[in-house]
Formats: C-alpha cells, structure tokens, sequence
C-alpha cells in the first residue's frame, strides 16, 4: 500500500521513525475495542495493547479514525497490536453522553470538516453554529455543505440566514439528483488531504460521498414523506481513499451534538468585537449601561437569537466538566447569585 496516497506527510514519516521496531499505519475504521488500520502492508484488523489500556486516561486517549498509530502484526495473519498514537494534527471532538466531563473524538488528522445540512426541513442556522463551533476548535477548516438544493424554492433566503453566522467560512450548495457541487468539494481533496463530512441523520452525507466515489459504497434511503427528512443509514465511522485523489472519513449522523470544548470567539466573532466595545469590561450584556452588545440588538445590526444562542453555548461548555452538584450549584448561582440568596428568596416567598 503507498500510505501517501492515505495522507502520509514527512511530518509523520519522521515521527514514526522514532519507533523503528513498529510499523506506521492509519486508522480506517472503528467498532468499539476493534479497529481497521491500513499499513504498508495491507489492511490490518487491530486492538490496543495492554499496556495502551492500561495508561489511557480518558476515551479521547484511544485511536479514532483518521489516526496515525504504530503496529506490530502478531502472529495471526491480519491481525495487529496499536501500541501507540502519533499526535495529532487536528482532531474533531464532541461531548459524550453522561455528566462525568468525557469527550468523544469524532475524527482526527482532518484538513477539512464538511458541515451538512440539508436545505429541506433539516436546515437550522443555530445548529450550524454548533457544528462551526467544534470545527474551530478542532484545527481543521470547516465548509457548509448545504445538500438537496433540488428540493429547496427560497435558497436566496437561507443562504441569507446563514451569511450571518458563516463569518469566514466557504458554502458549497449540492444536489446529487442534478449532479451539482461535486467539483466544488473535490477542490479540498487536493494533494491527498483529508475531509471529514458530518451533520445531521439523513442529510444525505453518504449521497454525496457515493457521488465522490464514483460507486455506491455506502447505502442510501429516500427522504421520508411524512416528515421531508431522510433516513440514518451510516452506523460507524469509516476512512476511503477516493478515486480522484484524497482521503474522506464518513461518520455517523448526530441528533444531538453536545459541545465539552469549542472555539466561541471564532464562531462567534462579530459578538466577540462588540464585547470589546462594552463601556464595562465585567458587562453581562444585560441592562448595564453603554453596552455595544444590546445596542446592535436595538439596532437590528445583531439578532437576539444568534446572541441566546451564543449565550446558551457559552453555559454548555461551563457545564460540561461540573459533576451533578456541581451543575445544581453553577445553576443557583446564574439564577440566584448564590445559595444564600436562594434561601432569603425562599423565606421571603413563604412569608
């Protein structure tokens, strides 16, 4: 196999040098403890290593696809151990289910991470501010694919909507029924880079890379009639080689993208500039006097919606870490100013 043509960059060719008794391989899928890798020598299906178990801290220290791992090959043909992860230059990450602070790694080595949506019933600009949010922290470029453009009669208007909070970032609109985008999206596979596609359940992310492929590789459902969205077909993460050139990681759908870390100022960096216009440094952006934030709200200049939104994700990263005692007490404090506070407006409502 020439790994270059899976992203092998000399970076990586010197850093795996280090470890001249393994060998260099990336990540191509993930099933829970089981993992595809691809070497030089071929596709390898791969666990961990005691000791790699035995040292991770947290779920974000074990190889996710995209990964740069070394291998050894035992002695079972196919078969290989990981024995450790190459860092990693970029890496896309969410926050897992429970209220123990875990994150998730959706995918890692990205150049590119492709937020698709669909211009359908599925479009909604505030989660699109959720997606650019991780995309920015990730180091990694985000890209608005916006899909079923076929099925879309006001697209003027939504791409409008979305002008306001695609501050710096490229929109690529797609129609896999009239064969339109595709060119478009293959510019950011240039010189075998690496892209990520991600959004909702059946936004159509699999349509899209079938089309880059050149071949059904994934299977895709039409959008249901009852409700004009499609239907979750992708159940785990997978890296392809595409045809053409570059490398594309295919991932689950997300009904719901919980955020543990994220880049607020960069999605948000119109409210970020009018913050630093504030007459106090403190300013809630509430009723304080000479506030910029509340004077472009007035003004029209910035939507209310977009600045609740900001605000709600400014709390869900603050939570994300806290444990259950933790979250009830920051959630006093929002609400009351402390826990005495609380209690004298308790004592004054049973009075």
């Amino acid at each position: 196999m020439n790994l270059t043509e899976y992203g092998l960059t000399n970076h990586i060719i010197q850093t795996a040098a280090e470890f001249p008794n393994e060998q260099l391989a990336r990540v191509t899928e993930q099933h829970r403890d089981l993992y595809q890798v691809i070497a030089e020598t071929g596709i390898l299906q791969a666990q961990v290593s005691g000791k790699f178990q035995h040292t991770a801290l947290m779920t974000t220290d074990f190889p996710a696809v995209g990964d740069w791992v070394m291998v050894t090959p035992t002695a079972e043909n196919g078969q290989a151990i990981i024995h450790r992860i190459l860092p990693r230059t970029s890496a896309l990450m969410r926050g897992a289910a429970g209220s123990d602070g875990a994150g998730q790694i959706i995918a890692a080595n990205l150049d590119t991470v492709f937020i698709c949506m669909s211009l359908n019933a599925d479009f909604n600009v505030r989660r699109v501010e959720r997606y650019l949010t991780i995309a920015w922290e990730s180091g990694a470029m985000p890209v608005i694919v916006l899909t079923k453009a076929d099925l879309c009669e006001d697209l003027p208007q939504k791409l409008a909507e979305l002008s306001e909070v695609a501050i710096g970032v490229d929109v690529v609109t797609c129609s896999a029924k009239q064969n339109e985008g595709y060119e478009q999206l293959r510019q950011y596979t240039d010189n075998n880079q690496t892209v990520a596609f991600v959004g909702s359940s059946g936004v159509g992310k699999s349509t899209l890379i079938n089309g880059l492929m050149g071949q059904d590789v994934f299977a895709t459902k039409e959008i249901r009639e009852d409700d004009d969205k499609g239907r979750h077909t992708t159940t785990f993460r997978q890296l392809l080689k595409l045809p053409t050139g570059g490398i594309v990681i295919d991932t689950p759908g997300m009904r719901e993208l919980r955020i543990q870390t994220g880049d607020l100022a960069k999605t948000f960096e119109d409210i970020e500039q009018l913050a630093a216009q504030c007459k106090f440094k403190d300013c809630q952006h509430q009723t304080e006097p000479g506030c910029a934030v509340q004077q472009a709200i007035t003004a029209g200049e910035l939507s209310a919606e977009r600045f609740e939104s900001y605000q709600k994700l400014q709390r869900e990263m603050a939570y994300s870490s806290l444990n259950s005692r933790e979250l009830e007490n920051e959630k006093i404090k929002r609400m009351f100013g402390s826990k005495n506070e609380m209690k004298q407006m308790l004592k004054h409502l049973k009075k």
